[in-house]
């Protein structure tokens, strides 16, 4: 490809790029920079999510940056922008060919990486080649490491369990590592690659050129190289286990990737499918909502989605919008309001005129917000991968040297050689490649227990800086759902009396503060009476006859229509749940005012002990939420949040950008939500945590998820996290430690490849052991 000089002056385009074949950090960095070396392209790559977000000038077309990230040795293909309430298009394969073999990224469908559209698991390859080798390797070390277990020619049935362990099993590894070996780079893959090949052909030179292919040949257990007879020692199991181990770590890796766009994928699934079409005639024609423009008039039923973006033209109603703005109150509505798309008609029906379709809508904004947001976070890098860069190299170096170093000293080739073997192999990253994945295991299946589920070791590394918690109001610090609070019955009148006839009336409503009216008065004055004559008045509440009386039921302008007026001590409870953030209705039968009834989203429980653990924890708690300040401020002080921690009145977008406003500040933020509407913000914040009660794309825009709904365990998440971080460091540090305590006994020849392998088996059992004390963690 010949890199494009003659850029003209223009508008940057955009492009989204689906990358495969990347194992490591070094990977996603070098192809970042080739990238940006083009004229007028600025990328950034994300190895979390295998894409490449690249702004790129009028005289760079998207064909010079994938021939760019091909010619490095990588897949990449254009990723298909999705839309709304449809599937997203398959891409056409640019590039490489794909080898669903590999199974660790490389070439693996963008439908099946993103999870848009391809429901099968793109991790199966992997897990079948992980399971294969498993079950291969599994007799060829125990036969290596327990001797009693040898028999006669049992070298030879080792050799043909590993020869495919080796070669097919290691074959991800081989191809990395060839891949950036043409590029001048190494990697754990290198090292993998390099250690397991030499491994297992230096045991193939045993068996059929030394001694090890005789007849009743046993391994022995000598520290040194054995310099008589170095040929007499094979080193299969540390070829077979070295591979399916570092298989298994890419496995629970690429377990914990595959989710990376479902949370896209909930948001497009939550809009309506079909939608109630008026044709000209005035009929109604049923049609996917895809073939809807601006300017055609649909039908909304009670209980239906509102198809797209619009305005009413017919019908009032209440319109149930807390998915998308996280307002807990549904929005009266009547000819002339707009309504949004994906928000739920929750009372009469409603004729709507399409102002915006596709990708215009509200819904579509907010489904590209949580995807620029995940590609936008910054890559996630092992710390073995960033070690690697120094250590893989040093390692070659001190195994050529210590091959050199034999033989200049008079020693014989056969000793120089197994002593450089004993190098490599004791470097090779087993235990690493445990110490991530088992403490995770552990740490997950415990959070599972307590009711915490953790995506992956990437969201770890933000628990411990962060400073400040964001949580959403509405189903994380309250229930979400409206509830009777508070009764305040005139003179003379019983507080039964008072609920049963309001709740009968309420019954007959579909209206979500209708519905909490009427739960609460069957829960305190039992059961209901019957309603005659109900009629329901858009926007102001409900009326019916119970028990011979006229009962209304609603704001106090409907009172005041029928010529009603609230007593003083009336108004003053009315005003007074007001200003609590209450939603207050008046009641009035046979003509007089009989009372006030409010209703609220009820804080939870235990909201204020978990808002007091987080302070514990060093974290300044903040609300955000879509509801009005009253509402807001009253709930802050409840659970003991002061009132400049309050934003209230916050659109989708905008709780993003209070998110990016605080990190903007130096802050590092955890962000708590259960809403589609929080789906950004948990993506946007640097630690993403979803009650499980919430709605699926919040949920996976998180990086940790509540199961039990009770904010309590956001204290007890950032804990976990915490503690299984430094059991991950910990890990790191001592399978390190093997590495660089034993090498220079290698390196001299005191330690012979069958005791390397050992000792680095040994560092694979002290990590397991490690990781397990997080079984303890309460």
């Amino acid at each position: 490809m010949t890199t494009p000089t003659d850029t003209t002056t223009g508008p940057l385009s955009e492009v989204e790029l689906a990358v495969g074949g990347m194992t490591c950090a070094s990977c996603s960095a070098r192809i970042e920079k080739k990238l940006n070396r083009l004229d007028g392209v600025t990328a950034t790559v994300n190895l979390a999510t295998e894409k490449a977000k690249v702004s790129y000038a009028p005289g760079v077309g998207v064909a010079d940056l994938i021939a760019t990230v091909t010619k490095l040795g990588y897949t990449a293909e254009r990723v298909a922008a999705p839309e709304p309430t449809t599937a997203a298009p398959e891409p056409e394969p640019v590039g490489a060919e794909p080898d669903a073999g590999v199974g660790v990224g490389v070439g693996a469908p963008v439908a099946s990486r993103n999870g848009l559209t391809d429901p099968t698991d793109p991790t199966a390859p992997l897990r079948q080649r992980l399971l294969v080798c498993a079950v291969l390797s599994l007799p060829v070390v125990l036969m290596a490491m327990v001797p009693a277990l040898q028999f006669d020619n049992w070298q030879w049935l080792s050799l043909t369990l590993t020869a495919p362990v080796a070669v097919w099993g290691g074959l991800p590894f081989h191809r990395a590592a060839w891949t950036n070996a043409r590029h001048g780079a190494a990697t754990m893959d290198t090292l993998v690659s390099v250690g397991t090949l030499a491994a297992f052909g230096w045991s193939l030179w045993a068996l059929f050129l030394g001694d090890a292919g005789k007849t009743g040949m046993r391994h022995g257990f000598t520290f040194a190289v054995d310099r008589a007879d170095a040929s007499s020692t094979i080193y299969l199991e540390v070829a077979a286990g070295v591979v399916t181990l570092i298989l298994l770590g890419r496995y629970l890796e690429a377990r914990s990737k595959r989710r990376a766009g479902t949370a896209l994928r909930a948001l497009l699934q939550l809009g309506a499918k079909d939608v109630g079409l008026l044709d000209a005639s005035g009929a109604e024609v049923r049609v996917p909502v895809g073939q809807l423009r601006p300017g055609d008039r649909f039908v909304v039923r009670p209980g239906e989605k509102i198809a797209t973006d619009g305005t009413v033209v017919e019908g009032a109603s209440a319109v149930d919008a807390a998915l998308l703005t996280g307002e807990s109150v549904p929005v009266d509505v009547t000819v002339g309001d707009t309504v949004t798309g994906a928000t739920v008609n929750a009372g009469g029906r409603l004729v709507v005129e399409a102002t915006r379709v596709g990708a215009d809508t509200q819904l579509a904004r907010m489904a590209r917000l949580v995807e620029d947001a995940q590609t936008g976070k910054a890559d996630v890098q092992r710390l073995a991968d960033r070690i690697a860069g120094i250590f893989v190299p040093v390692v070659f170096v001190i195994a050529l040297g210590t091959f050199a170093g034999h033989l200049l000293a008079g020693g014989a080739a056969t000793t120089a050689f197994a002593s450089a073997v004993a190098v490599l192999i004791i470097a090779c990253p087993c235990s690493l490649g445990l110490a991530t994945p088992t403490a995770l295991m552990v740490g997950t299946g415990r959070g599972a227990q307590l009711g915490i589920l953790v995506k992956g070791p990437e969201v770890l590394e933000s628990t411990r800086r962060v400073d400040t918690v964001v949580l959403d109001k509405t189903g994380t610090v309250t229930t979400g759902r409206m509830t009777l609070h508070d009764v305040y019955a005139g003179e003379g009148v019983e507080e039964k009396t008072l609920l049963r006839l309001a709740g009968a009336v309420e019954h007959a409503s579909e209206h979500p503060v209708a519905r909490a009216v009427a739960d609460g008065a069957a829960d305190r004055a039992g059961t209901l009476p019957g309603v005659e004559r109900f009629e329901g008045v858009a926007g102001l509440g409900v009326r019916g006859a119970v028990d011979g009386h006229d009962v209304l039921v609603g704001r106090e302008r409907l009172l005041a229509e029928h010529g009603i007026a609230l007593p003083p001590a009336l108004t003053e409870a009315k005003t007074a749940a007001e200003a609590a953030g209450r939603t207050a209705v008046a009641v009035a039968w046979d003509g007089v005012a009989r009372g006030v009834i409010a209703v609220a989203d009820a804080v939870r429980p235990t909201s204020a002990q978990a808002v007091a653990e987080l302070r514990a924890l060093g974290l300044a708690p903040v609300l955000l939420t879509g509801d009005n300040r009253t509402v807001a401020e009253a709930v802050a002080r409840a659970v003991g949040i002061p009132a400049d921690a309050v934003y209230a009145e916050v659109l989708p977008q905008d709780k993003v950008e209070v998110v990016r406003r605080l990190r903007a500040t130096g802050r590092t933020v955890a962000m708590v939500g259960d809403g589609v509407n929080d789906a950004a913000a948990l993506a946007t914040a640097d630690l993403g945590l979803a009650m499980g009660t919430g709605t699926d794309a919040a949920i996976e825009a998180s990086d940790l998820t509540l199961v039990r709904g009770d904010l309590r365990v956001a204290a007890d998440a950032i804990r976990l996290s915490r503690r299984t971080l430094a059991t991950i460091k910990g890990n790191l540090f001592w399978a390190f430690g093997y590495n660089v305590a034993a090498l220079p006994l290698a390196a001299a020849g005191f330690l012979n490849p069958m005791i390397a392998g050992a000792a680095m088996a040994f560092s694979s059992v002290f990590v397991v052991t490690n990781s397990l004390r997080l079984r303890s963690f309460s």
